[in-house]
């Protein structure tokens, strides 16, 4: 099961694939979107980060069982509490052929932290760097901080003089015909460079031939397309025009398996699909905007959670290829101590605590949600509405490619009211999660805290907790707190989790 969950969990590893078979030395990937720019602080976004880590390395990397490696550091250590050292690798170059250094660590400390930046998570707040020399440099914290580097094998480093040469010292808006050349052009040290870039039809890389490890693979040349109908990605791969889908539509697995041309690997994924609410304006911002914000109230916010069947989502939308969840962390990642049950399907007593609200007649909102991000999101979009039309809400899906969801959703005003959304901890540990997703996007610890808490949820008692986790080295107490952070936002009934999905390659 490790060994399963480590090749589906993590990113696809261009430069460790075994040898390609059937087309030899072109892999021809097709995936359900396409990658959202070449920069790779623009989107905190798997697709992208996925592809941009062939191009892009950090100070480390994740292994095949998901472990810490040296990678552009090739090796650290704490002086102090709050005091980390890292050695450089020497030798290393950009694609460019420029070297590697110090320098460019401390720029793209500065470019990751800037406010354009999706990835100013990666750095915890108050954090500072200091150049030892050339090929040596310190982290200071403001206080202990134990997760330090592990968010860091998707904090690409960028080259601080190609930045500067092409315009692009800060990252680039993710805007159409606003992005700068970082945004279209790559320049990283990874095992593959791209050489040709057509945003929304493909993207196609070449080995490196001075990349600083050694490449297991016989690969020429890469080409990724996106494809966001399923039925077209399994057509071309059944007729061999590509090698690789992403995902496969759950309705085709057989198919494929059927096949002489292919095999499906599936298994569970860490991510988990749950549902938002803006619990922060004082009215919606579409549907009955005249009357005050519904999900401000606790009773409704519960109601939406009762009125879910996860399990019928799991057999009737995503064919078994999901896995209920009552927490917005999949159990290999965290599993409390006690049992967190999942409230059951209760779609009477949601109508009775609607009612209780003075919504007996239900109300309007939409459902925003992306067609072409989570696996079978349309169709789990839909059938979410239906469920919620069943207790009295109408509410209308509003469903986007992922380009303008994102857009959307992650505008500095949060342009919604409820929406579908799903999250990976890039860390592996809760703390991810309760950082990005939990804490008061206005929390008094500044920073970048909060940054995906689109519905603006907020318990001054979930954010004091998580102000001792940040620093706690005590594995007991770190238990304690996490455990009792979930509990709070299960009693605010703050998110609907909804499940785990699985992956289908």
């Amino acid at each position: 099961m490790r060994r399963c969950l480590a090749v589906l969990l993590t990113c696809i590893s261009l430069a460790g694939l075994a040898p390609a078979q059937g087309r030899g030395e072109t892999l021809r990937w097709m995936q359900q979107s396409d990658i959202q720019s070449l920069d790779p602080y623009s989107i905190n976004e798997t697709v992208t980060l996925h592809l941009l880590g062939n191009v892009y390395e950090g100070l480390i990397r994740r292994g095949p069982a998901l472990q810490i490696q040296p990678a552009l550091a090739e090796s650290w250590e704490q002086l102090s509490p709050t005091r980390w050292r890292f050695y450089l690798r020497q030798g290393v170059v950009f694609h460019n052929g420029s070297a590697f250094d110090a320098d460019d660590v401390i720029f793209s400390f500065e470019r990751v932290r800037a406010e354009t930046s999706d990835l100013a998570s990666r750095i915890p707040p108050e954090t500072q760097v200091e150049k030892v020399d050339d090929h040596t440099v310190d982290f200071i914290t403001a206080k202990a901080n134990p997760r330090l580097i592990s968010e860091w094998a998707s904090w690409y480093i960028m080259d601080r003089e190609w930045a500067e040469e092409v315009g692009a010292e800060v990252p680039s808006p993710r805007r159409a015909g606003e992005e700068n050349r970082a945004a279209l052009e790559a320049n990283g040290t990874g095992p593959f460079r791209v050489v040709e870039r057509i945003p929304g039809e493909m993207t196609r890389l070449e080995p490196f031939a001075n990349w600083w490890d050694e490449a297991q693979h016989n690969l020429t040349e890469v080409i990724h397309m996106p494809e966001p109908k399923g039925a077209a990605r399994v057509k071309a791969l059944l007729d061999g025009s590509v090698d690789l889908i992403q995902p496969v539509p759950v309705n085709a697995i057989a198919l494929v398996n059927d096949s002489d041309i292919a095999t499906v690997m599936a298994g569970p994924e860490l991510r988990t699909i749950f549902l938002g609410m803006d619990q922060k304006r004082d009215y919606l911002l579409n549907g009955e905007t005249r009357r005050p914000n519904p999900f401000r109230d606790q009773r409704v916010r519960e109601a939406v959670y009762l009125a879910i069947d996860t399990d019928r989502l799991r057999k009737d939308v995503m064919r078994n290829l999901s896995t209920p969840s009552s927490l917005l962390i999949s159990p290999f990642l965290y599993r409390p101590k006690e049992e967190v049950k999942r409230p059951p399907y209760n779609p009477d007593r949601a109508r009775s605590l609607l009612a209780q609200a003075g919504y007996a007649k239900g109300f309007e909102v939409d459902l925003d949600c992306p067609r072409d991000r989570y696996l079978n999101d349309e169709e789990l979009c839909r059938e979410i509405a239906k469920m919620l039309a069943s207790v009295g809400i109408k509410a209308t899906p509003e469903i986007k490619p992922k380009g303008e969801f994102f857009e959307k959703v992650l505008a500095p005003n949060y342009a919604t009211s409820l929406y579908l959304f799903g999250w990976l901890p890039s860390s592996f540990d809760p703390y991810n999660v309760i950082f990005n997703l939990l804490l008061c996007r206005e929390h008094e610890g500044g920073g970048v805290g909060g940054r995906f808490n689109l519905g603006g949820y907020c318990n001054p008692k979930v954010d004091a907790l998580a102000g001792e986790l940040a620093s706690s080295l005590d594995a007991e107490r770190r238990s304690q707190l996490i455990a009792q952070i979930f509990a709070l936002v299960a009693e605010d009934w703050g998110y609907v989790p909804l499940h785990q999905q699985g992956l289908a390659w």
